[in-house]
Order: structure tokens, then sequence, then C-alpha cells
């Protein structure tokens, strides 16, 4: 790094020790000077004799609020290797929630993450988390793990693990991938030689532990990604079962884009003295995505408003967002057979159709994908011009990640939304929610009325207090999201599993519609 004009530790620091002096400050084989010394970055502690920082990474760490800034990721504490492998990848600068981040995590400290999707949060704990495991220099014994992430859904499963893999590059760390809907005996054995980084979707993970393929006794970090989804789609038991098996003695990570009670709950429960980052209040749209809604009398409005506006925009990049598969499914044909490029993504499809749909979307061989809300969070598809809330969901968090599809890494984007008379209550709920008064694009707006009762059809959560199909036994009729969520069966789970009842939606993914 190139000298610099001095500054004085006063005029940073605020520090009579300093004042005068021309200070370098070194950690982990790189140099800062006092004017871009980063916030939590390493220890600050004047040496008045010779006006030098001691660095150390197990140290105390000093905050100095509002008087760093923080502009590259050299400047975070990361180690020169870590910062190295991102430069070639064209990173240079980081997001609000890694400059925050990063420094704690590399720390040691728990941490609550809140953040909008699309800010860069699997980069927040990646990194940290990939630097103190080359740091550590240990290899994974055989059928354990280092450290465990856990997520909803196996599309941010497979997100997550392939940018970890692009951080880790040319390092001998392995990091292993768990999911239903692919041959748990193949994931049984790559568990058998161990694995650094696990990354997992909490029912096939249980699967596997009571085949005892896998033990989770030497976890040094524990990762919640999208712990609100988590809790929506039925996962608390399970992650507290998981929990169990995980040493006291660890490091806790909860990230998630919203804050409801249960959020705190779990954070309580989990985390111990975490520091809390959060870079935008809790159910906040992304700034750069342009709402708009129209009011219609009804499906077949939406259709042709929706074929409209693609006609008019044969450009763009489009999810369009519906609260059932078998809905999703038939407006995808529907869209196909006059001509417009359309894929389908939801539970009913295979994991390899999910797959390709997706690798078509990005690739641009497809410009419409249909989807139900597995597609709402950590789908991370850069250039989707529009978002389409065919069907507003019931649950009004689930609006924020569906439209947090686009306008991400800085560019702008549409919302559009479809409100028919018996999702006005819906619409209320998502303006209370943001704060947002979404501007009327069309139509006027309907008066509320109570809507007949149905599960959290966004998919974002278990059905409730619909009636219960004949033989159906004690499992509750949750609709098509308990099949969908499974992602097929539990791939040869053993005998004596508990009734699925006790443990509902053991699959890996389980949300639906």
């Amino acid at each position: 790094m190139d000298d610099k004009p001095a500054l004085t530790g006063s005029d940073k620091f605020g520090s009579s020790a300093t004042k005068g002096r021309v200070t370098r400050i070194r950690r982990a084989g790189r140099h800062f000077l006092p004017d871009k010394f980063p916030l939590h970055a390493g220890v600050l502690k004047p040496n008045v004799t010779g006006g030098e920082f001691s660095p150390g990474r197990n140290a105390s760490w000093y905050a100095l609020k509002g008087a760093l800034d923080l502009t590259n990721f050299d400047q975070l504490g990361l180690s020169g290797q870590i910062v190295a492998r991102i430069a070639r990848e064209g990173y240079e600068t980081p997001t609000p929630i890694q400059e925050k981040a990063i420094p704690l995590v590399l720390e040691g400290k728990d941490l609550m993450g809140l953040a909008q999707t699309g800010t860069g949060k699997t980069a927040a704990f990646g990194l940290p988390l990939i630097d103190m495991l080359l740091a550590n220099g240990q290899k994974p014994q055989p059928r354990k793990a280092r450290s465990l992430i856990l997520a909803p859904t196996r599309e941010l499963v497979n997100q997550i693990a392939e940018n970890l893999k692009i951080f880790a590059r040319k390092t001998p760390l392995k990091i292993s991938i768990v999911v239903g809907g692919a041959s748990i005996n193949r994931q049984q054995h790559q568990l058998s030689s161990g694995t650094d980084i696990l990354v997992a979707t909490p029912g096939r993970l249980l699967d596997l532990l009571e085949r005892k393929a896998l033990f989770l006794d030497r976890v040094e970090h524990l990762v919640l990604d999208e712990a609100d989804q988590m809790l929506d789609l039925g996962f608390i038991h399970d992650l507290k079962k998981i929990a169990s098996l995980v040493p006291d003695e660890r490091q806790t990570m909860l990230f998630s884009a919203t804050m409801p009670k249960s959020i705190a709950d779990l954070s309580k429960r989990f985390l111990t003295d975490p520091a809390r980052v959060e870079v935008s209040p809790p159910g906040k749209t992304a700034d750069k995505v342009d709402q708009s809604v129209h009011f219609v009398a009804g499906k077949a409005d939406k259709t042709e408003i929706l074929k409209k506006s693609l006609t008019d925009h044969p450009e763009g990049r489009t999810i369009v967002f519906l609260r059932t598969k078998h809905g999703a499914e038939k407006l995808m044909k529907h869209l196909d057979s006059k001509g417009f490029s359309a894929a389908s993504i939801h539970g009913n499809k295979s994991q390899g159709q999910r797959e390709r749909a997706l690798k078509a979307f990005k690739s641009g061989q497809v410009n419409v994908l249909v989807a139900t809300d597995v597609a709402a969070r950590g789908i991370d598809v850069p250039g989707v011009t529009h978002v389409y809330n065919y069907d507003l969901p019931e649950v009004a968090d689930a609006y924020v990640h569906r439209i947090g599809r686009t306008a991400r890494a800085g560019n702008d984007g549409k919302a559009i939304a479809f409100c028919a008379p018996d999702e006005a209550k819906l619409l209320r709920d998502i303006q209370r929610l943001t704060g947002v008064e979404i501007s009327v694009a069309s139509g006027e707006p309907h008066a509320m009325a109570d809507r007949p009762a149905r599960g959290r059809g966004n998919g974002a959560g278990r059905g409730r207090g619909g009636p219960r199909k004949p033989g159906n036994g004690n499992r509750r009729s949750s609709g098509p999201r308990q099949s969908e969520a499974r992602g097929g069966n539990r791939d040869g789970a053993p005998k004596g599993a508990k009734p699925r009842r006790q443990r509902p939606h053991r699959g890996e993914n389980r949300q639906s519609a």
C-alpha cells in the first residue's frame, strides 16, 4: 500500500497519544493507514512510545463508530488469500451487510443479521467462515462436519454452495450439499470422508443423522440462513433437534430478511450474546423497485394484463408468482401456447426439472419463469426486470421476498401486483408491513371482504384449519403444500421414524404452492 499524507491520531481517533505521528496499522500481513482502518477490523490500541497499533484477532476490538471508512474487502480483516480470491472474481467493494458482519464473524461473535434479500448475505457469513476454517488448518474427520449451514429450500442450498465454492476455489476445503429430491445413498457416500462445510436442508439432514451417516459433534460454526422462512415452513422442531446435536461451544449466525417475534425467540434460544447487524428495517422492500397494482375482477383479467405486459416488454426477464403449483403449471402452459418463452418451477417438479428450468432462465433460453414461493427467496438471477404477483401471498412477508428477485445489485426493477376482490385485505396487509402505498396502475380499489379460510396459501407455511381428507389419518390436510414440500419420497428413511404428525413435512423443502 502506498504511503499517503499522514493523519494525526487525534484527527481520526481523538487520541492525544498518537497526535502528530504518522501511523501505519499492520494486520494479517497488510498495512492500513488510520484514515482507512475499518470498524472492528482489528485491535486499535495506540503504543504511546512508537505510535504503532497492536494487531490481533483474538484480543479485544475497539469500535470507533462513525470515524472509519470501509471501502474494500482487504479492510475487513480477511486474509490476503481470500481477498485475492474474491478480487479475481471482480468483487472489490463490500455491501453494507458485509461491511458490518464480516469483522464481527471473524471476531468469533454470535451474530443476528437482518437484511433484505439480494444484499450479499451469503458472502457476509461465507467469506469469514472460509477464512477461519483455513486459518484453523484442521481436516474434517470421517462422517463429521466442521461447519453447518441450514437453509429452507433446495434452490437456496445449491446457490449458497455454488457461491462458497467460488470463494474457496484452489483451497483444500471440501463443501458438501445435502437436500431432498436427490439420492440419499449418494449423499451418504459423499459424507463418509467428512466435510469442512455442509450446506443442508433440515429434513434431509435429519434423515442422514438417523442413518448415522453423519455426526454433528465437531461442528464449530452453525449458520441459519433465511431463518424466518424455515420457521414459516414448520422447521422449528427440526432446528431444535439439530441444535441439540451440535456442541454448545460453537459460533452461531442467524440471518433473516424479516423480524417476526418467532425470530426474536429463536435468537434467544440459539444465540449467545449476539451482535446485531441491521441494514434495513424488517419488512422494508428494495429501494429501487417500482411497485404498482392492477385491480381486477378475476383471473381472466390477470392473465390478459400479464400477456399484454409481456408483449410490451419482450426484452425483459420476468418472474410470475402464483399461490399454487397447479395454477403455476397451468399458467405456464397457457403462456407457452401463446408463443411466450416460459418455464415453471414448483414442488411438483423433480429436482432435475427445477434445476433445468432455473438454468434455462439464467441463460436467457426462456425469459418468463412461472413459480410458486419455492423461488421467492435466495434465487439470485441477474437481470430480472419484472416480478408479477399474479396471486397476492397470504403472508405479507412473502411479498417482500418475491419482489426482492428484481432490483438486485443496485439495478432497477418493476413489481406488478394483481388484486382481485377477495385479495383486498392481503394488499392492505402488504402495505402496512412495507409502509408503502402501492401506486394504482389500473382499476378501482376493492372494498375489503372476508376471505374463505385456507392455509397460508403462499406456500410459506403449513395449512391450518382445513377439513381433513378421508383416509389421511393423523395428517393435517394442507392442500397441495405438503406433497410439494417433500420433494418426493424420503429416499429410504429408516423404519421406526416418527409419524408425520409428530414431525410434519419431513422433506427438505416444506413449502409448496
